[in-house]
C-alpha cells in the first residue's frame, strides 16, 4: 500500500512561546518630580523592583532566599530609552522578558507602557549571579537556569543549551 510522502514526513513539535513576567505599576507621588511626572531614575528603581518581583514570583527564589545561599544578582549592565513621560496617579503596564542566558548572567528586557498601550521606557539588563563569599560570578545552577528557560525564546534556549560556554546574540 503506498503512501503519500507526506505522511512518512516527521512532524515538529510545536514550541510554546515563551513567558512574559507581567505586571502593573501605580505612578506615585514619590516617583515624581515637582511638575508630576517620573523622575527618570525612578524608573530604574522600578526596573529593579520588577526583577525582584520576577524572581520571588516566577522563579520562587525571593532575595531573602538568594541571599541566605549567600548569593547575590547585582546589576553590571543597564541601559534605559525614554519615549513619553509617565504622571502622577497613571497605572504602567511592565513587562519583563529573558533574552539570553550566559554561564551566570542573566539578559533582561524590560518595557513599561502607559496608557493606550502607548511605550514610556525600554530597557535592558544584565544581571550576575555571584558568590558572595567569593565576591566572583558562579554558574547558574541547573535548578534555576531551568526556571528561567522557560522564559527564553526558544530558538536561544537551543543555542545556550547546545553551547552553554557562549551566549547568543541578543533577540530584541
Amino acid at each position: 500500500m503506498n503512501q503519500s510522502p507526506i505522511e512518512h514526513q516527521p512532524t515538529t513539535p510545536s514550541r510554546e512561546p515563551p513567558e512574559v513576567f507581567r505586571t502593573q505599576i501605580l505612578v506615585r507621588f514619590r516617583d515624581c518630580d515637582p511638575a508630576g511626572m517620573v523622575f527618570y531614575p525612578r524608573y530604574l528603581e522600578m526596573f529593579n523592583n520588577l526583577v525582584e518581583d520576577f524572581f520571588r514570583d516566577r522563579l520562587e527564589l525571593s532575595f531573602e532566599d538568594l541571599l541566605a545561599r549567600g548569593w547575590g544578582i547585582p546589576t553590571v549592565h543597564l541601559n534605559a530609552d525614554f519615549f513619553q513621560p509617565s504622571r502622577i496617579g497613571e497605572t504602567l503596564d511592565a513587562s519583563l522578558a529573558v533574552t539570553r542566558l550566559g554561564q551566570s548572567s542573566i539578559y533582561l528586557e524590560v518595557v513599561m507602557k502607559g496608557p493606550g498601550d502607548v511605550n514610556r521606557v525600554r530597557g535592558n539588563v544584565v544581571l550576575v549571579l555571584t558568590d558572595q563569599a567569593a565576591n566572583r560570578a558562579q554558574l547558574i545552577p541547573d535548578d534555576l537556569r531551568a526556571k528561567l528557560g522557560r522564559y527564553v525564546e526558544p530558538i536561544l534556549k537551543d543555542k545556550v543549551d547546545a553551547n552553554s560556554s557562549t551566549s547568543p546574540m541578543d533577540a530584541a
